[in-house]
């Protein structure tokens, strides 16, 4: 069972369906010692070889061995901007095709049906792409073309809806759904229906009887036609986490956050500006975060000449930041917003109208009467009036349906799950949760933030299962 319906689950699904990777014959790789490594072996397929062999000594933009090496299979040199094919080959054994389920809210896609639709992807278009149907293939299909090398947010969500339905994997999937509860019960349990007795007199949230086989239950929902819930219990062997990191915005955590001028999602600016609540002459819009999203609402405020008070608490020089890392001339948009935060202090009047950046300020309090009270890094306090405030600094998963909400599995137990500060601890060849077997995490649970990386996690779960 896999709970999760993006890339992540996707990919997955693909590669458990019977479709096998292996090395093409006659293709050249780019890396002459993974070339080498690939001869070696030509008739067995990747997900029956040596993982961390064939992964050794690769280098990129992942931390993940495995999630280089199934990236520079699929586009060798497109780091350097090369366009050389995949040197994979894709067989259909269904032989080979492990049974399984993939749990979702929304349609295959996951958040992607969330996310504005214009919204431009940070990744070139071609990295959005899934196993044996490139993403540049599918656009020219539609008679499209990327723009700046990028993609939207409604032609990504559209593009994995349709590479379910060609790659014939639509019976796998089950859309809207909501697991409430994934625990391990003894297999004997099942059978006896005292699976709830044992549960209530467990001390471990996770294992019941080290003798007895054991089984995960995956309890929750599902909404149907009329809009009513049907429950249902799901027992499976294996469980993979590919739950994104979508769900719980992060909250600051200072008094006047739950007021309802506040808000920790982009879209409630849209909404604003659309129903006219916010416009030309309301007080300005506090901005919280130096992150992406925090530019795009930046850039949507800046086009509806909506003023903005823009509070991070980096300096615009920090190399941490997001906007140091982005190419200028593939990023444009981003780069005048990174101008904007440089040139328009509060100490010193920019070229940019209604725009004012506060590097290394904090927000101390929000008040009922919309005034905010913001501090420096030297102390010194600041009184704004303003007409509403976006908290946008990330994201955090919601795993409320895991024992612990799966604190257990992480890095530091004392800490949430968080993609970049406190990933899920997995063994990095085959992704499984190092303190939980037969649990796997994906994706930005398990670190990979980006699309052309999840997959590496995915392959590596498959050649885990099949080799089970």
């Amino acid at each position: 069972v896999f709970l999760g319906n993006g890339p992540s689950g996707i990919c997955l699904s693909y590669l458990l369906s019977g479709y096998i990777p292996y090395f093409k014959r006659d293709s050249l790789h780019p890396h002459p010692i993974l070339q080498r490594k690939l001869e070696e072996a030509p008739d067995v397929s990747i997900l029956d070889q040596d993982l961390e062999y064939l992964s050794e000594g690769l280098e990129g933009r992942s931390q993940s061995p495995v999630a280089l090496l199934f990236d520079t299979l699929q586009r060798p040199d497109t780091d350097f901007g090369g366009t050389a094919e995949s040197v994979l080959t894709w067989w259909h054994e269904t032989d080979r095709a492990i049974p399984h389920l993939v749990l979702g809210r929304n349609a295959p896609g996951g958040a992607w049906h969330s996310i504005e639709g214009s919204m431009v992807t940070l990744s070139k278009g071609e990295w959005m792409g899934l196993p044996d149907l490139p993403f540049k293939d599918w656009l020219k299909q539609k008679r499209r073309g990327l723009r700046n090398n990028r993609a939207t947010a409604e032609d990504i969500a559209q593009y994995y809806q349709c590479y379910v339905m060609k790659k014939g994997l639509q019976k796998n999937f089950r859309c809207g759904t909501v697991v409430t509860s994934v625990r391990k019960v003894s297999a004997e349990s099942i059978s006896s229906h005292a699976q709830k007795h044992l549960q209530e007199n467990s001390n471990s949230p996770w294992n019941f009887n080290e003798n007895s086989t054991e089984v995960f239950q995956v309890d929750g929902f599902f909404k149907t036609a009329k809009g009513d819930k049907e429950s249902f219990s799901i027992y499976a062997e294996n469980v993979v986490l590919a739950t994104g990191t979508y769900d719980s915005p992060t909250w600051l955590g200072v008094k006047g956050e739950n007021l309802s001028y506040v808000h920790h999602k982009l879209s409630a600016l849209e909404e604003a500006v659309k129903n006219g609540s916010i416009g030309i002459m309301s007080d300005p819009v506090l901005i919280v975060g130096a992150g992406l999203t925090a530019a795009d609402a930046i850039l949507f405020a800046h086009y509806c000449s909506i003023p903005v008070i823009h509070v991070f608490r980096r300096r615009v020089s920090d190399p941490g930041l997001i906007f140091n890392q982005l190419p200028k001339m593939m990023y444009p948009e981003y780069h005048r917003v990174h101008q904007m935060m440089k040139e328009q202090s509060a100490a010193c009047a920019g070229p940019y109208e209604c725009y004012v950046s506060l590097a290394e300020h904090h927000v101390l309090s929000l008040g009922k009467d919309k005034k905010c009270i913001l501090q420096d890094k030297n102390g010194y306090q600041k009184v704004y009036k303003i007409s509403m405030a976006l908290v946008l600094t990330g994201s955090n998963p919601n795993l409320s349906f895991l024992p612990n909400n799966g604190l257990d599995l992480a890095t530091d137990s004392d800490q949430p799950v968080n993609p970049k500060r406190n990933p899920i601890v997995v063994d990095p060849f085959t992704y499984e949760c190092s303190l939980e077997k037969g649990l796997y995490a994906l994706g930005p649970l398990a670190g990979d933030n980006f699309v052309r990386f999840v997959q590496g996690g995915a392959l590596a779960v498959a050649s885990s299962l099949l080799k089970k």
